[in-house]
């Protein structure tokens, strides 16, 4: 375990290697899980920001089960989660040519339309955070779906890319750019002791 100011992150994050591969999977964590997407509570209010820019992303099907469920549901184990469509795909899923599931917020978001990405859990994936008991704790660890996430730890391997440099990006957006030079002091303090 490492700790850096109150997160605990598991080893892996450092150790393992993870790059996405969206030809393999085709987007299989907008798809399959035991809920949607975790919200904290100030992404409830981002979801309503954008949603208006995000809409005509949508297909019929997803806009129907938002009218029916509501932009976010509170489900009793998830708390906050995105809507799915059947316990399946994500409402903000949105399918490309190639039949690979992406997110309409951040389609949204790569065309300039709004501010935000997408859930911060999203972008984290295959790293999920959650918080202690008191609030303040929180945890991170790296849970790659064993199917579905194959393809991507191979790609990491080939390319030598440890988990934390793929999430760069959403570590920093969660955490801060103090807290990432640390965990990537860290590595490199742990692979010069483990040589």
């Amino acid at each position: 375990m490492i700790v850096i100011d109150h997160v605990l992150l598991s080893e892996e994050i450092i150790n393992e290697a993870f790059v996405c591969d969206l030809n393999s999977c085709k987007g299989a964590c907008c798809v399959d899980g035991d809920a949607g997407a975790p919200l904290d509570n100030t992404e409830l209010k981002r979801i309503d920001e954008v949603f208006d820019q995000v809409l005509p992303y949508l297909e019929q099907e997803s806009i129907n089960e938002i009218n029916r469920q509501g932009r976010y549901v509170f489900d009793k184990e998830f708390g906050w989660v995105t809507p799915t469509i059947n316990g399946a795909i994500c409402v903000y899923g949105i399918k490309d040519e190639k039949g690979i599931v992406k997110c309409g917020i951040e389609q949204a978001y790569l065309d300039g339309k709004v501010k935000w990405k997408k859930p911060i859990s999203c972008h984290l994936f295959p790293v999920i955070v959650k918080k202690s008991n008191d609030g303040i704790t929180e945890f991170a660890n790296y849970h790659p779906r064993e199917d579905h996430c194959k393809a991507a730890c191979s790609l990491g391997e080939k390319l030598k890319v440890p988990v934390y440099q793929f999430l760069k990006e959403p570590l920093v957006r969660k955490f801060g750019e103090e807290f990432y030079e640390a965990l990537d002091a860290t590595a490199q303090h742990m692979k010069k002791t483990n040589s």
